[in-house]
């Protein structure tokens, strides 16, 4: 496994981390979560991700007693979770002081934990002043409950307001965001973010390297059953991921893998890893071969040369140009 600052922070994150979005608490059985997290820690895995949301805080009670069990010292893993959508009444949501704190102690209860590594505001809330939410985070860090905090799909703008607000009333700033980050989705994090991550050093856990499974290949020849965006509620995910144009690029990219000697599934995650600016690539394998699988990307980092990651621009033709400023 190797191993990346997470940003300009002190804090040591494997390059593959594991996630727990529609598979804990919901598509798979417990004892096959336990058996993904042992495999994933076995190979140097030392990030696990979570949020209050996923299967409505199922999935953190999963994890946590997976974690209670396997018993491994407190200081080889690093466990998140996400603060916005805890329920449909008032105050049951988004990023007040009394979500975010009532919202914390109920997902360390559940995750059995004493505080959380890092700690992410699931989603910008334009109904509450940032200048509220950056005192609240920066209060459960000053209280021990969690150690870092950081954003989750914000905007450019909104994560740079909230930075100016920490450094003028002189709190800890969010220093890390998890944006979806793949072959197909790439504005956000290379031209959005760009300046964010070069001028203050924040750090990214990027999720869906596979675009919610598209990039292993397994919607080429049709659409199979028992997939996650086969499963009941995501299917706004699938008419967001799958097209024509988008399956025909995949059949290209998977014939240039093979030239490689490699997968497409390993090839769309090692392109993640090639960009200096992703701190960890979370995965959320349902299968352990799977898993096992996606940890052997970082072998394949090598070989995306120059010429062929010009190769996998001309596939994708979509291709970002960096701000020059």
């Amino acid at each position: 496994m190797q191993y990346r600052r997470l940003g300009k922070s002190g804090l040591q994150v494997s390059a593959i981390s594991f996630g727990s979005w529609l598979t804990f608490g919901k598509q798979i059985e417990d004892n096959a979560a336990e058996k993904c997290m042992k495999v994933a820690y076995d190979h140097g895995v030392n990030f696990f991700d979570n949020a209050e949301v996923y299967a409505g805080g199922q999935s953190e009670i999963v994890m946590g007693n997976i974690l209670k069990k396997m018993n491994w010292p407190r200081d080889t893993y690093l466990v998140s979770s996400k603060v916005y959508w805890g329920g449909d009444l008032p105050n049951q949501k988004g990023l007040s002081r009394k979500h975010i704190v009532e919202a914390c102690n109920a997902s360390l209860k559940r995750m059995q934990m004493d505080y959380f590594d890092l700690y992410f505001c699931h989603r910008p809330d334009l109904e509450t002043p940032v200048e509220e939410s950056v005192w609240t985070m920066h209060n459960l860090i000053q209280q021990g409950k969690i150690l870092y905090w950081g954003t989750s799909e914000w905007t450019a703008q909104e994560i740079q307001e909230a930075i100016t607000v920490a450094r003028q009333n002189n709190l800890i700033a969010p220093m890390v965001e998890q944006p979806q980050y793949n072959m197909f989705n790439r504005r956000k994090l290379e031209v959005e973010y760009y300046k964010l991550l070069r001028d203050h050093g924040m750090g990214t856990t990027i999720w869906s390297p596979l675009a919610s499974g598209l990039l292993t290949g397994k919607y080429n020849n049709g659409f199979p059953k028992d997939t996650r965006l086969s499963m009941e509620g995501m299917d706004w995910l699938k008419d967001k991921t799958l097209s024509d144009s988008r399956i025909e690029k995949v059949k290209e990219l998977a014939k240039l893998a093979l030239e490689l000697g490699t997968t497409i599934t390993l090839m769309a995650i090692a392109w993640c890893l090639k960009n200096e600016y992703v701190s960890s690539v979370i995965t959320g394998a349902s299968r352990i071969d799977h898993l096992e699988e996606n940890l052997k990307a970082l072998d394949v980092v090598e070989l995306l040369t120059p010429d062929v990651m010009d190769k996998i621009e001309g596939i994708l033709d979509n291709k970002m140009e960096y701000p020059t400023y």
